[in-house]
């Protein structure tokens, strides 16, 4: 009991650190530069694949529209198609640790000063279970990207990325994450980058801070909205993104390989989609 309430009152401090990074940067932007505003829509679909209590596959895909400055359309350009293949390995009740190989088709918008972008990219993720109660989950979760991405001399160029997240699920009809349940989530996460000429100067790449709903339709299907806002403070135009996200998750849905097994779920389950 002691020590749920030392986690909870760790997670309280960890939020307000952020909350104040957040408004130094807003607060920054405000005073040196200018913020172009977006209106996205994120559409992502989840399939995954339970091989043993220990190991889970995944493969999932999506795409991003995106409004432009003269027409405020949310589905005005597609901007990026991308496919991902994961692989999830629990190490214990409280530990997942993922990684994938990935390929995104960043496409020529030029409204929004894109060009099409060929970008490969591999990341290795831990995400620990924080917090765990029949009221709230509460994960943290660290993530390495190696991408490679086309720039304008037509070769791959490499940048580095370091994510970190912390997620809260509150279900809201049940004790659990249980069939038909209906649950809530946030989430914040900031991105630091190493510079290069086809990702700019800046360390600091962005902060998205995400709320949502999600609905356990079946035993095995989720549906969840979300609506995520992104700054990126930038030189000499910062950047803010709103975006409405839907999401389609089907668990245990790949085809067999190995043979028919269902896997208990962790703790670390419950704020990640429900994996």
């Amino acid at each position: 009991m002691h020590l749920e309430k030392r986690n909870h009152f760790k997670v309280g401090r960890i939020f307000n650190y952020k909350i104040y990074y957040i408004l130094l940067i807003i607060g920054n932007s405000q005073i040196h530069a200018q913020t172009d505003k977006l209106n996205q829509f994120w559409n992502e679909y989840d399939f995954t694949k339970d091989l043993s209590q220990k190991w889970v596959l995944q493969l999932d895909a999506g795409y991003v529209t995106s409004s432009t400055p003269e027409n405020s359309d949310i589905f005005h350009n597609i901007t990026q198609f991308y496919i991902r293949g994961w692989a999830h390995y629990y190490p214990s009740e409280r530990w997942k640790v993922s990684v994938f190989y990935a390929y995104y088709s960043n496409q020529n918008v030029p409204e929004l000063n894109q060009r099409k972008a060929p970008e490969f990219r591999t990341a290795f993720q831990a995400t620990y279970n924080l917090v765990k109660s029949p009221q709230i989950k509460v994960n943290l979760r660290g993530r390495i990207e190696d991408r490679h991405i086309e720039n304008d001399d037509h070769y791959l160029e490499a940048v580095e990325r370091f994510r970190l997240q912390i997620k809260a699920v509150c279900p809201i009809t049940t004790l659990g994450m249980k069939s038909k349940a209906i649950y809530l989530f946030a989430s914040d996460e900031l991105f630091f980058k190493t510079k290069s000429l086809v990702s700019g100067p800046d360390l600091f790449d962005r902060n998205r801070a995400s709320l949502g709903i999600g609905f356990a339709m079946m035993e095995n299907i989720q549906i969840e909205a979300a609506y995520a806002n992104e700054i990126m403070p930038r030189e000499p135009t910062n950047k803010m993104v709103n975006a409405i996200q839907l999401k389609a998750i089907f668990n245990n849905f790949l085809p067999t390989i190995i043979k028919s097994f269902e896997r208990k779920k962790n703790a670390v389950d419950q704020g990640e989609g429900n994996l």
